[in-house]
């Protein structure tokens, strides 16, 4: 991500601990916040003063000012009175109790009692139903700065999802019913906006385009892509024209991600299968992609990509193993996931019109898989982590023979298979690597979703 995370920032300390400490100790926490990319909206100190002026003032300041999150930082014994004069006037908002810690001098460790302070807090933070993460330091320790960040991270997903679209040409691909969505629920509890669009716009979007762009793309492809058989112009063409088309749809919608309904409409109605259209939309745009009208994996891919700054691509399960799971994919992955150069194929799919398939090799390492569901307006998102590895020779019988390897990861995962399987909640995942459940559960807390792992 490249934007920083804007913070509210506000620091306590007791009117009688020395003010000299609590500046520094306050300025020293700022200073680190600052090398690990936030933006800190600073105030002064605030102290139990009598007239309560100090809190009022910091309350006036956040007031005008945009944020993602505040931190509350106890620099030393507070009484709780002061931090939450300030805290439940932002009770809607995230909020991280950040406790500082002592030092040692010559041997001797000197405390201005950070950990009365934010002790004295936790509960109350609790019973008053901030959404909120307790993070306190240790002398003589490292700050937990990877912590801050993770939930700051989530916080500002949580903002951006607010103000996200999702487009959708078509709907309900293969009359599916686990990529279905309630479209008032959905904007309640998570923010984003789904906005469909017919195909046929698309097609009188075509019709207009310049030859010179067409073949500018055209060209870019064929240098960069790796073709393991004959591919005509015209496939490209035809490819390059949809992916410019919905490019202009993109842009002027301002979506951050897309679907388009694929095997009843691409496929069957306009005889194009669109691997090489989500190729270019993921990978010229940096928009998600996904097929089959599949909305909440769409919503799942967003977040991915909020959260961890990763293209968020997907994946469907073809096999359950005893000790592993064999996922991959029928079409196409991001380049952003391929392990060497992209490697593309002329081929068809039973009585389907050929098309062309991605059969690059996907990387491997940690991942992370998650998916985002619902039942009626209660959301969960089913997390699980694991090490993928390339997979051994197999097929997926119904394609031109010579069958290719399609993309695909052998993936370990971190618990038993039998209870992955007994939660599963669809045949598409979205992967990210690294272990990244702290993210997520930091987005779940703060977005009020359900964490099945």
């Amino acid at each position: 991500m490249i934007d920083k995370i804007k913070a509210a920032f506000v620091c306590f300390g007791e009117v009688n601990t020395p003010r000299e400490i609590i500046n520094k100790k306050c300025n020293d926490a700022v200073k680190e916040l600052e090398k690990i990319d936030f933006d800190i909206i600073s105030n002064d100190i605030v102290s139990d003063d009598p007239e309560g002026r100090q809190a009022q003032k910091a309350i006036e300041n956040i007031s005008k000012k945009n944020y993602n999150l505040i931190i509350f930082c106890i620099a030393g014994w507070i009484p709780s009175r002061a931090v939450i004069t300030v805290a439940d006037m932002f009770s809607h908002k995230p909020m991280i109790l950040w406790g500082l810690a002592g030092y040692y001098e010559n041997g001797v460790l000197k405390t201005t009692a950070d950990q009365a302070g934010t002790s004295a807090l936790r509960k109350v933070f609790e019973d008053m139903k901030y959404t909120f993460k307790y993070i306190y330091e240790s002398p003589g320790k490292p700050p937990k700065l990877e912590e801050i960040k993770k939930f700051a991270m989530a916080a500002k997903t949580a903002a951006l999802m607010r103000q996200s679209k999702i487009g959708m040409m078509g709907y309900k691909d293969m009359n599916l019913y686990g990529t279905l969505y309630d479209g008032v629920s959905l904007r309640s509890k998570i923010g984003v906006e789904i906005e469909h669009f017919e195909m046929l716009e698309i097609k009188q979007l075509l019709e207009k385009l310049e030859t010179r762009e067409i073949m500018e793309v055209m060209d870019s492809i064929k240098k960069a892509w790796k073709f393991e058989g004959k591919v005509s112009d015209n496939t490209l063409r035809t490819g390059v024209e949809f992916y410019l088309a919905l490019k202009q749809k993109i842009i002027s919608r301002k979506y951050e991600a897309v679907s388009l309904i694929d095997v009843d409409g691409m496929k069957k109605l306009l005889g194009f299968p669109p691997a090489m259209i989500f190729m270019l939309l993921a990978d010229n745009l940096g928009v998600c992609t996904i097929p089959e009208n599949d909305v909440p994996g769409s919503v799942t891919q967003l977040i991915t990509k909020y959260l961890t700054g990763q293209i968020g691509a997907y994946m469907e399960f073809y096999e359950f193993m005893e000790d592993r799971v064999l996922a991959g994919v029928p079409d196409f992955v991001p380049g952003e996931v391929v392990d060497g150069p992209i490697k593309v194929l002329p081929t068809k799919f039973g009585d389907l019109n050929e098309g062309l398939l991605n059969v690059s090799k996907v990387k491997t390492g940690n991942v992370t898989l998650c998916r985002l569901v619902s039942t009626g307006d209660r959301y969960s998102m089913h997390i699980v982590t694991g090490r993928a590895v390339q997979p051994g020779k197999w097929e997926e019988i119904g394609w031109t023979p010579p069958a290719p390897q399609l993309p695909s990861l052998e993936i370990f995962l971190d618990r038993p298979v039998e209870e992955f399987a007994q939660n599963v909640m669809s045949q598409h995942y979205i992967i990210s690597y690294g272990n990244n459940l702290d993210l997520y559960r930091d987005y779940c807390q703060i977005a009020s979703i359900n964490i099945i792992s």
